[in-house]
């Protein structure tokens, strides 16, 4: 059984930073591609970032590209999204989730997180 624990959203102002941390256990975290991905109210949840398991690898959605920043610490069985220059676009539910290959398709994410709430006020 997978178990993914979300935290560090809440209520900053537009410009502001957070950083999101998504601590994982019940399975081979350093071998799991990790991804985030975001829920605004009345939205589909959409892909923001995704990590190789090794870390080599990155990808971004086009919106949080030059922004987010996802990093991963194995040791730690945690995967980090660094947001800075925070939009009230960026305001949402966001969850890690574990993935079966390195994608940016919600389908391939096998286990998610229960979500931290980020809001951005303009």
């Amino acid at each position: 059984q997978v178990q993914l624990v979300e935290s560090g959203g809440g209520l900053v102002q537009a410009g502001d930073s957070l950083r999101l941390s998504c601590a994982a256990s019940g399975r081979t975290f350093s071998s799991s591609v990790m991804g985030w991905f975001r829920q605004a109210p009345g939205k589909e949840r959409e892909f923001v970032a995704t990590i190789s398991w090794s870390a080599e690898s990155t990808y971004y959605a086009d919106s949080v590209k030059g922004r987010f920043t996802i990093s991963r610490d194995n040791a730690e069985n945690t995967v980090y999204l660094q947001m800075n220059s925070l939009k009230p676009e960026d305001t949402a539910v966001y969850y890690c989730g574990v993935g079966r290959v390195f994608t940016v398709q919600e389908r391939q994410y096998l286990y998610w997180g229960q979500g931290t709430q980020v809001t951005v006020s303009s």
